[in-house]
């Protein structure tokens, strides 16, 4: 198995244990796969830490403990051609696929970004296969704009709660919560909260503890990704 991070910092520094905060069930649980293939669409002006802050998650998710353990998810970024994209600030990413190209993948992580029809298309033809098509911060706007948010729960960046419920009235637009998990279709508040969302995730893949381990890894001390809006279950809110 190829040398991660999380196995690299571990090698190069004497780590101490991760350690569990807790066991809760969680609900919605996902289905177990071997490998979760996890694709981040992109275009022009993606924000760079709704893209970064779930990759990490995903990139530092282990199952088992040191060099034993495994890493269960798979990354990639997919956008309408393989030219440099021009991020926030000017940063600058390759995506690894073009749309036509793209693997299937069970996960599906929309910053936000500029709208691009063949990325709607994409994105509504292929979050039919998926587990679960999260969104982070405006990317909810590309995600109403796919059709995939018609007349269920959403939330997105506070800045732009009324302009989400004025373009897609249909959308149950909700107000100060960190993310709303409908299930099969999740949407984070702004800019950090992909964290949260991203962690959400994990839990619900695996459990608790395995959120919690890669929450510390990250020394995230946020405890928002065990709280939020779940349209299965009553729901509770989490002020930001």
């Amino acid at each position: 198995m190829p040398l991660t991070r999380r196995k690299f910092l571990a090698s190069s520094a004497s780590c101490a244990s991760l350690g569990v905060f807790g066991s809760a069930a969680v609900a919605g649980s996902l289905p177990k796969r071997d490998r979760i293939k996890v694709a981040f669409l992109l275009g022009d002006g993606t924000n760079v830490i709704d893209l970064a802050g779930p990759w990490e998650v995903f990139q530092d998710t282990a199952l088992g403990e040191g060099w034993h353990s495994r890493d269960p998810f798979e990354l990639f970024t997919v956008a309408p051609t393989t030219d440099l994209i021009s991020m926030t600030a000017g940063l600058k990413v390759k995506p690894t696929y073009a749309l036509d190209d793209a693997p299937v993948p069970q996960v599906i992580v929309v910053p936000a970004q500029r709208s691009a029809k063949p990325s709607l298309a994409w994105l509504k033809r292929t979050s039919e296969q998926t587990d679960v098509t999260m969104s982070v911060c405006t990317g909810a706007f590309q995600l109403a704009r796919a059709g995939l948010l018609n007349g269920i729960s959403a939330t997105t960046h506070h800045d732009f709660w009324d302009a989400l419920a004025k373009e897609f009235p249909d959308v149950d637009v909700k107000r100060g919560v960190r993310f709303v998990d409908n299930g099969r279709i999740a949407t984070a508040g702004g800019l950090t909260s992909g964290i949260d969302m991203a962690l959400h995730i994990v839990a619900r893949y695996f459990d608790a503890d395995t959120a919690a381990r890669t929450a510390r890894y990250m020394e995230h001390a946020s405890e928002a990704w065990r709280e939020g809006l779940h349209a299965s279950r009553p729901p509770y809110w989490t002020p930001l």
